[in-house]
């Protein structure tokens, strides 16, 4: 049998036999993950968010992007507006590729006194082309949006998270303990309280679909969790009547050996989001696809992360806080230090029953009976 400590560290990682302390060094995770949030807060509170015309309310003019003279940019688009108005729009993107493109203005919201003048401004120096191919101000439309839907849709996206937190709460408590179920709702704090602070930091706008993905995220970073869970109940199943390991070293390896199957299972769920923003923004020009794939994208990064980092160490420190737990520790420390007394090693594997029942089936037998020895079973030899 190869032995792991031999292995390459990419090959012990990949095999689920690596030895990276994450537990050890918890404390290290949790002042990185407290400044962090304390950042995002600090940012949430005096900051606060960039919102979109859908929570604010606005006017919203849409017009082609192909002119009597090629192209039409937002650049252009910016320029007109800011000539008429006074002041730069607050969100010029495009939208859609080939003759579908367009270009969508959003601002504050402006009286009709101010869109007359804009739309005949758009029209005079742009040429936009209509559905004939040749320049038509009906191609210039503008409509007001009102701010209470997106209002609307953060009240029921409230009331969903509301509901999501309280059924997983009940389904981690049932299906593994209260423990486990405190943790990973420290972790999922964690995930929506970063990801809204990197959205306030950055200052990128709000709207209902970034809300909507803020929710998706949830189940990835809960189910990254789960896994790992479930690993460290296998390894702590029965552990109190034993002295081989501590439940702090059980999680620890619980999370060796789901760290790669933590890390491509992320990796498989990112690349579609970055394909999203790399082809659907990027090179499609869908621009209402960025703020759900932004969202998703922070918000399974820091998912993962906090699953690893956060959330197994979280439990431990949970469970630490049980007498029988510490007691258990103590003696599988005393061990050691009476196995290191004698020059030894702080072997357990007398302490596990079946361990004990497995040495015995598979140690070699004698290669001949030893003389005087009775044969206990039927020969090949007849009575006549």
């Amino acid at each position: 049998m190869t032995n792991p400590e031999s292995l390459s560290g990419w090959t012990r990682l990949t095999t689920g036999t690596a030895n990276v302390d994450i537990i050890g060094r918890r404390r290290t995770w949790y002042i990185g993950f407290g400044v962090l949030i304390a950042v995002c807060l600090l940012s949430l509170v005096f900051r606060g968010f960039n919102l979109g015309i859908d929570f604010t309310g606005g006017s919203q003019i849409q017009l082609p992007a192909t002119g009597a003279n090629g192209t039409i940019s937002t650049q252009q688009v910016d320029r007109v507006y800011e000539g008429v108005i006074g002041f730069a729009p607050e969100v010029t993107q495009s939208v859609g590729s080939g003759d579908a493109a367009s270009i969508v203005l959003q601002s504050e919201p402006l009286t009709p006194e101010q869109l007359v003048p804009l739309r005949e401004a758009l029209f005079t120096q742009l040429q936009p082309l209509g559905a004939d191919g040749t320049p038509s101000a009906a191609s210039i439309s503008d409509s007001q949006v009102s701010g209470t839907w997106g209002g609307e849709v953060t009240t029921q996206a409230l009331i969903a998270l509301a509901v999501f937190i309280v059924l997983v709460t009940l389904f981690l408590a049932f299906y593994f303990e209260r423990a486990m179920a405190a943790a990973a709702l420290i972790a999922l704090v964690n995930d929506i309280v970063v990801t809204a602070g990197v959205y306030s930091i950055i200052g990128l706008e709000v709207t209902p679909a970034t809300v909507i993905g803020l929710l998706t995220i949830l189940g990835f970073s809960l189910y990254d969790t789960v896994v790992v869970f479930d690993k460290v109940r296998e390894n702590s199943r029965g552990l109190l009547k034993l002295t081989r390991r501590t439940y702090a070293e059980a999680a620890n390896l619980a999370l060796n050996q789901t760290l790669m199957r933590s890390m491509n299972t992320s990796l498989i769920a990112i690349l579609p989001v970055l394909g999203l923003l790399v082809i659907g923004v990027g090179l499609l020009g869908v621009g209402t696809l960025a703020d759900l794939a932004l969202v998703q994208l922070v918000g399974m990064i820091t998912g993962v992360v906090s699953s690893l980092l956060l959330a197994t160490p979280v439990l431990v420190d949970i469970k630490l806080r049980d007498k029988r737990v510490r007691d258990q520790a103590a003696r599988v420390e005393a061990r050691r230090a009476r196995a290191a007394g004698r020059g030894g090693t702080a072997s357990d594997v007398e302490d596990d029953p079946a361990t004990d029942t497995l040495a015995a089936v598979s140690s070699s037998a004698p290669a001949a009976p030893r003389p005087g020895a009775r044969p206990t079973g039927k020969t090949g030899r007849r009575r006549g």
